[in-house]
């Protein structure tokens, strides 16, 4: 499938569906050794005077050990007729499962990073910060009733470098 490159103020999504009911993949790791993983939690916008987006990964996720070995890392979006792969990819660890077998994408790279040519939407992202979550800073105590097994996210800062969208 083929995509072109645009800048990120021509997406048309809304963020909170694109996220938040589509879900999406993040994946990182270079093509000889990537692993990807479903979320939907995040957001996009700016800061520092760049387009970014924030993403929230749990140390246990087999993700996770990629993230922090990388310097970038891709978000990538599907049409609702990859729900199933996506719902794979978050119910599957890749410790123990090979995604790209279970599901059937088909994973591109440019040597700095890795996506799926399924996506319909592709953000590149360079890793700028990175902070942990922690109860201490919740200011809505029923925010720590998501975390049950006090697993508590990390959250990354990327700066969108790439913005790819299907043909």
């Amino acid at each position: 499938m083929d995509h072109r490159e645009m800048m990120p103020e021509e997406i048309a999504d809304n963020p909170f569906k694109l996220i938040g009911a589509d879900w999406m993949l993040i994946t990182a790791g270079r093509s000889e050794a990537f692993n990807t993983m479903t979320a939907s939690w995040g957001g996009l916008g700016v800061l520092w005077e760049r387009k970014v987006c924030f993403i929230f990964v749990r140390p246990t996720r087999h993700t996770y050990g990629f993230l922090e070995r990388a310097g970038m890392f891709t978000l990538s979006f599907f049409d609702e007729r990859y729900r199933a792969a996506l719902r794979f990819c978050g119910t599957r660890s890749g410790r123990d499962t090979d995604k790209v077998q279970g599901t059937g994408l088909i994973p591109a790279s440019d040597g700095e990073a890795v996506w799926f040519l399924e996506a319909r939407l592709v953000l590149a992202c360079r890793k700028l910060y990175v902070q942990d979550l922690g109860p201490e800073r919740f200011l809505d105590p029923r925010i720590e009733d998501l975390y049950p097994q006090k697993d508590y996210h990390r959250m990354y800062v990327g700066e969108i470098v790439r913005c790819l969208v299907r043909r």
